[in-house]
This record gives C-alpha cells, structure tokens and sequence, in this order.
C-alpha cells in the first residue's frame, strides 16, 4: 500500500467513525458516541503520522503520544482535551469502567466533548491538507 492510500484509508475509516459517533449522538447513546469520537481523532492522528514519516503509526490508543510521535504541535489546552479524550476509548470498553463512564455521560457532557473534539477534528483535516 502507498503512502497516499494508507493516509486515504485512515482518512476514509475515520470519516466513517465520525458520521457513526453523530448518529449515536443523536440517538442520545452519549456513552457509545464518545468511544467513536476518540476513534475518529485517532484515526486522523495516525493519517497525519503516515503523511509525514511514511510508516506505521504506533498501536496505541492515546492520543497525546500519538500526536507527539506524529509531529503535531498542539498547544497545552488542546494536549488536555486529548488526554480526555483518550480516557474515552478505556470507559467504553471495559465493564467496570463503562457502567461508571454512561452515568457520567450526560447529554450536556457529550456534547461538550463532540464540540471539542469537532474542533480538534478540523484542525487535524486542515493539516492533512496542507501536506
């Protein structure tokens, strides 16, 4: 596989998560919608580490290592909502934590974290266009 289709099936797959994570949203499964957004920011962080170093991403979730080993620059706020981020990929997983993590996943709280993580999702896009 070239380096552009690798970035392309990252891209495509993430895109994919994201539409997911919005329809769960909708259908008020905040819990389930927040794991896909996590996957969704993952998934581009890993696009962006391939069009730039031209191989494997790590095979990890968190999002904050990830973006380091990719290159990306973020300032100190968006590092934080990473880190959050990431704890979403474990909650959802994980029986013991999920019971935990549904209740805290309120309709206000989702979608908090689904504007953020939009944000951070455009800015990823964005770098992807420009190199």
């Amino acid at each position: 596989m070239s380096k552009e289709e690798a970035v392309s099936y990252w891209v495509n797959s993430a895109n994919d998560d994201w539409e997911v994570a919005q329809n769960l949203f909708a259908s008020k499964k905040y819990n389930h919608a927040l794991f896909f957004l996590q996957l969704t920011l993952e998934k581009l962080i890993k696009a962006v580490h391939i069009s730039r170093h031209d191989d494997h991403p790590l095979y990890v979730h968190n999002l904050v290592l990830l973006s380091q080993k990719a290159g990306l620059e973020l300032d100190s706020n968006t590092q934080e909502e990473l880190k959050e981020i990431s704890s979403f990929n474990v909650s959802a997983r994980y029986d013991s934590y999920k019971r935990d993590f549904y209740h805290k996943a309120t309709a206000k709280f989702a979608s908090e974290w689904i504007r953020k993580g939009q944000v951070i999702r455009n800015k990823l896009l964005q770098e992807l266009e420009s190199s």
